[in-house]
């Protein structure tokens, strides 16, 4: 299947930030309403101020970074690259995410359920015809399921979280960056400099990612020979990448195909990040539109036999979404 993608113009950030002194909002030329705080009163990602939240996302970090280095990557790559954990369909998943709640995020406390919903719903509004980007909202999460027993029950700083190359030295514009000093690859001369083991323009694809659900959920797409246009990939591992789309880091490990995907990262983490909020969505009112979305493309691509009924796949190929066609 061949999707076609309306680029963005060069020079202008789609779906740019519109500031609408009446309400006080920021609006995005969709009309998605943007609030200037939190689910919790407070700016969003704002690590430093008082908040119910804000000692355990600290303690989060913490931890997160002085574990997540360059060997540390390379085994949970190698584990998790078997795809060999559960088999399971997209809605399957996404309900299993009902009882998680991610410990980084400093502005929302709902089961990531209502954050893939709200994600995808905000996408569908501004983007009414980009079905591929509904569907990215709904799975760009997906990965968290790492949390749960049947994918490994892996501790909350392997799965959530900002992420960041390993191998290279940690960038300043990294959240609670003073915990890498505890990090033994801190002080390692191999990869503490600005390069470490990459070079100048190698290509995202070719850097090693902190481990988490990003990184999971992108080599579940791979494995299981997604449809989804590389703008997506690029969206479901580097969602969590702030240091890059948000202060512009490590751009010098960029490669041209990179700088074009990130125009679609850049419209996309509007509404991952400013469409949580504690207004619940209605999770049976708009269960049919993403079930009929899964339905409709997996009958129109998918060639030979289609089941349509939680299709099975080898072990080998977990996270079973044949049935989205994007799979």
């Amino acid at each position: 299947m061949t999707i076609l993608i309306d680029q963005p113009e060069l020079g202008v950030e789609a779906g740019v930030n519109k500031l609408d002194n009446a309400d006080n909002e920021l609006v995005l030329d969709g009309g998605f309403v943007v609030p200037q705080t939190n689910s919790f009163g407070h700016t969003f990602r704002d690590y430093h101020v008082e908040s119910e939240r804000q000692q355990g996302v600290e303690n989060f970090y913490r931890t997160n970074h002085i574990y997540q280095t360059y060997d540390f990557v390379k085994r949970m790559r190698t584990e998790y690259g078997k795809l060999n954990k559960m088999e399971m369909g997209i809605w399957e998943c996404c309900e299993l995410l009902n009882d998680v709640i991610d410990e980084s995020d400093p502005d929302l406390d709902e089961p990531q359920i209502e954050h893939l919903l709200q994600t995808a719903e905000a996408i569908r509004k501004d983007y009414p015809n980009e079905d591929w980007m509904h569907l990215t909202g709904l799975i760009h999460d997906l990965g968290k399921v790492l949390l749960h027993p049947g994918f490994g029950e892996l501790p909350q700083w392997a799965v959530v979280g900002d992420t960041f190359p390993v191998g290279c030295a940690f960038d300043k514009s990294i959240v609670h960056h003073k915990y890498f000093e505890e990090n033994p690859d801190y002080h390692n001369s191999d990869y503490n400099t600005k390069y470490g083991v990459y070079s100048e323009g190698c290509g995202l694809n070719n850097v090693m990612m902190s481990w988490g659900h990003d990184d999971y959920m992108y080599l579940v797409a791979k494995g299981n020979n997604t449809t989804l246009p590389p703008a997506a990939l690029f969206i479901i591992r580097y969602h969590s990448f702030y240091a890059l789309h948000k202060s512009g880091a490590y751009r010098h490990l960029m490669n041209e195909e990179d700088t074009e995907n990130m125009k679609w990262l850049q419209i996309f983490n509007k509404y991952d990040l400013y469409s949580k909020s504690k207004v619940r969505i209605d999770v049976e009112k708009v269960k049919p539109y993403y079930l009929s979305l899964i339905k409709k493309v997996g009958t129109t691509i998918l060639p030979g036999e289609v089941k349509m009924v939680n299709p099975g796949f080898s072990p080998s190929r977990q996270f079973n979404a044949s049935a989205s066609g994007f799979f």
